[in-house]
């Protein structure tokens, strides 16, 4: 399948209901950029696609002009097999990610018994200037290192991040919400000390108290946490 190809299907399944509803969801996408296409129809296709193995083309075809073609390219990353490849496709990809919605929905399940070769590269994401390169980092700390995997000191890698961009501290505060939920007896301690900038620690226990996952006496001691 070519890559007009694809453009093509994704444009088929255009829904102008969904894409004037996605479009307020992703304010600093441009909305000429986005079909309308829905996640389990793209999800679908990336399926199809990595199973024909019919995607190199389309991965390489870098920038791409439709926020659907992104969003393809993370759902077919998110299906390969190889570690290696997918971080090396990451890599190629996150400079061109420009959007929470697209580097959100990265999630190669790889990476869920490869986690040694993530971390490290982790550690290089958190040094980017790259806004969703950041994000996208953090997302992998809270998705992959928050169960059996974690350590202490993660939560430090992302307490140790400074930035000024609104989609980077949103997920700093998701992580340390998830944290929380997850990790309490850690997590906690790190809000008691301080060391996270007050809009973070504020936004997290806000996220906190809004989780099914949180007891109503930590929501209730998080709360008694924030900050003036």
């Amino acid at each position: 399948m070519t890559n007009e190809e694809i453009k093509a299907f994704l444009i088929s399944w255009q829904d102008e209901e969904y894409r004037n509803f996605n479009s307020r969801l992703i304010p600093n996408v441009n909305k000429e950029t986005i079909i309308g296409v829905r996640v389990p129809v793209i999800r679908k296709f990336a399926k199809q696609l990595v199973r024909e193995n019919n995607y190199a083309s389309f991965l390489k075809d870098l920038p791409h002009s439709l926020f659907e073609e992104n969003c393809l390219h993370s759902l077919i990353v998110s299906e390969l097999k190889d570690p290696t490849q997918v971080i090396k496709c990451l890599n190629d990809f996150l400079p061109y990610v420009d959007n929470w919605a697209v580097c959100d929905i990265i999630s190669p399940r790889v990476f869920i018994k490869n986690k040694t070769e993530l971390l490290e590269q982790i550690h290089i994401w958190l040094k980017s200037k790259h806004t969703y390169a950041l994000r996208y980092a953090i997302g992998a700390l809270m998705q992959y290192f928050l169960d059996d995997a974690f350590k202490d000191e993660y939560l430090d890698l992302v307490v140790n991040v400074k930035s000024d961009e609104y989609y980077v501290n949103m997920m700093r505060a998701w992580y340390f919400a998830t944290a929380v939920a997850k990790q309490y007896n850690s997590t906690i301690r790190v809000f008691e000390s301080g060391v996270i900038d007050k809009w973070t620690h504020n936004k997290a226990i806000q996220k906190s108290s809004e989780s099914f996952r949180v007891s109503s006496d930590h929501k209730a001691y998080l709360k008694s946490l924030k900050r003036k």
